[in-house]
């Protein structure tokens, strides 16, 4: 039976290049889920966009002298070029900036007032002396006052995962001046977030499914005890207030932001409310792929507003991931010490990439990425274990076998060997991706290309002097490796199409659904080319020498 899935994707600042950090975090992996629930005939929507609203906007835009809306809408434009070139198959990716989201979040917010969950009250927050003006959560620095992490954020502390408010900063200070903010009195709305204590924490703990890195956290931050949130501040850029004498006030960023997977939604279907709300309601599932750092506002904040404005389904699963580190270290945008993925894209094709990523993915750890392991997983596993193997069959009938799938002849026990285990990883691939354990998944893929590689080792078809039964041996495997096409289709989508062309197929991959499609004995085989191509080992320390510098 046909599912429904909502997969609610994060929505990146739109203020620098997305780095690989970003990919691991929160990009790659909804897209294989995307791409495997395709496959299997399931109803996907696959939303994100662009965070134009956050502070890290406006504080770019006063370092180059721009308005905010001109830094946001370059890097909106980066993104989605960077979106295409990776394959990340967004149903629809738009941004904070369009008239249907400032409507929905206005909706939500007004709907939310009248129902009490949201009440307005005086809030000290930080006053700039010298610059003369309230600071945003971002313009202001300091120690984290639970883990004493010295580069904690007014929003957020990137050491321990909390969310913050300027106030809680010990030793707080300007990021503009440097200056001590002083802090002064300043009407705000909040979100009446100890109203959801209770409920919150029955919901959590039935979420046994979830990750136990995610279920830990927010159960803990839960039990811990909520507090109100101020949802509006003190600037000018942003989402208006929709109450009048707060037209110099914003909603915040991290309230409006969130509303972006439902007004996606409702933008993807054009308005049509019987388009999108079967994937808000009943039985559609709803995922929600983010970084780790933002595990509390997908597991408790977007659930309390969900549950406030009534009607639309809860996150049924939150496979958030650990953080990407950069040959051991952290990524750092001020030190350079990232892989852009836009380099990336203008140099390397997208699923050597994909495929690191994919094996490496931080879904219950930090994980880390260097050049050595690009470059060690390109040749020795795209390369010489998959690549190959598709390459030599294919190439030796096209040379020996008219260009045509051989007729195979009786199977003995070493060809019905390799056939069950193609089978037997179908199904254990499936029941990882189904599951969001994508390195799991593709660990299985690629032990199927290595049995086959070990077929053919022991059957030799090219020094078989018995044609037919060289052609039987070449047609168990050409039908592995078109199961593996299938198998690494999600991971994979640029060299599984052009595998699915090679095997003699038409049409897009996705066309032939999550099945084993054998190719019929006698069908024409276009001569191939290499999947994948043979990395230099000097790129490692050419691409390591780049990092760091300014």
């Amino acid at each position: 039976m046909a599912e429904r899935i909502l997969i609610g994707v994060a929505w990146p600042y739109a203020n620098g290049s997305l780095h690989l950090g970003h990919i691991a975090g929160a990009y790659l992996a909804p897209d294989i889920f995307a791409r495997y629930h395709r496959l299997k005939g399931h109803e996907v929507l696959m939303v994100s966009g662009s965070d134009m609203h956050g502070t890290p906007i406006t504080i770019r835009a006063e370092q180059e002298g721009k308005t905010p809306q001109d830094v946001a809408n370059f890097w909106h434009r980066e993104f989605m070029e960077c979106w295409q070139k990776l394959g990340i198959s967004f149903d629809l990716y738009t941004s904070t900036e369009t008239e249907n989201h400032r409507k929905v979040v206005h909706d939500i917010f007004l709907s939310l007032l009248k129902k009490g969950f949201i009440f307005k009250d005086s809030t000290p927050q930080p006053y700039c002396p010298q610059c003369r003006r309230f600071l945003p959560d971002r313009y202001v620095e300091g120690n984290c006052p639970l883990c004493g992490f010295t580069g904690a954020r007014g929003d957020q502390c990137d050491r321990c995962g909390k969310p913050l408010n300027p106030v809680d900063l010990v030793d707080s200070k300007c990021r503009i001046c440097g200056a001590h903010p002083e802090m002064t009195d300043s009407e705000h709305y909040f979100l009446r977030l100890t109203a959801f204590q209770s409920r919150l924490l029955d919901w959590v703990k039935k979420q046994t499914h979830w990750r136990p890195n995610v279920l830990n956290f927010t159960q803990r931050y839960l039990e811990e005890g909520l507090k109100d949130r101020a949802i509006t501040r003190d600037i000018e850029w942003g989402i208006p207030v929709p109450v009048e004498g707060f037209e110099k006030k914003r909603i915040y960023v991290w309230f409006e932001a969130v509303i972006g997977y439902l007004s996606a939604s409702i933008e993807w279907a054009g308005g049509q409310p019987e388009k999108w709300r079967p994937f808000w309601e009943g039985d559609a599932k709803a995922y929600y792929f983010i970084g780790k750092d933002n595990i509390p506002f997908n597991t408790i904040i977007w659930p309390a507003m969900l549950m406030g404005y009534e009607g639309h389904s809860l996150p049924y699963d939150v496979p958030a991931n650990e953080f990407l580190t950069l040959q051991g270290g952290k990524f750092s945008t001020s030190r350079n010490w990232a892989v852009w993925l836009p380099d990336y894209l203008a140099r390397y094709d997208p699923d050597p990439l994909r495929y690191l990523l994919s094996a490496n993915m931080p879904e219950t750890s930090d994980a880390d990425f260097s050049w050595q392991e690009f470059f060690r997983r390109n040749n020795d596993e795209l390369v010489a274990t998959y690549g190959n193997l598709a390459h030599r069959v294919l190439t030796y009938v096209q040379r020996n076998f008219d260009a045509a799938v051989p007729h195979p002849g009786p199977l003995n026990g070493t060809d019905q060997a390799l056939l069950t285990k193609a089978e037997a990883a179908f199904n254990a691939v499936e029941q990882s991706l189904a599951a969001c354990r994508f390195r799991e998944a593709i660990r299985a893929a690629m032990t199927l290309a290595q049995e086959a590689n070990r077929y053919l080792d022991d059957t030799a078809p090219w020094k078989n002097k018995d044609k037919a039964a060289a052609g039987t041996s070449l047609y168990v495997a050409i039908s592995t490796i078109s199961c593996l096409k299938t198998l690494l289709y999600p991971f994979l989508p640029f060299s599984s199409q052009k595998l699915h062309e090679y095997l003699g197929f038409q049409g897009a991959v996705e066309a032939g659904g999550w099945q084993w499609q054998k190719p019929s004995p006698g069908q024409p085989l276009p001569k191939p080319k290499p999947l994948f191509t043979k990395l230099e080992e000097e790129l490692v320390e050419a691409e390591t020498a780049k990092m760091g510098r300014a």
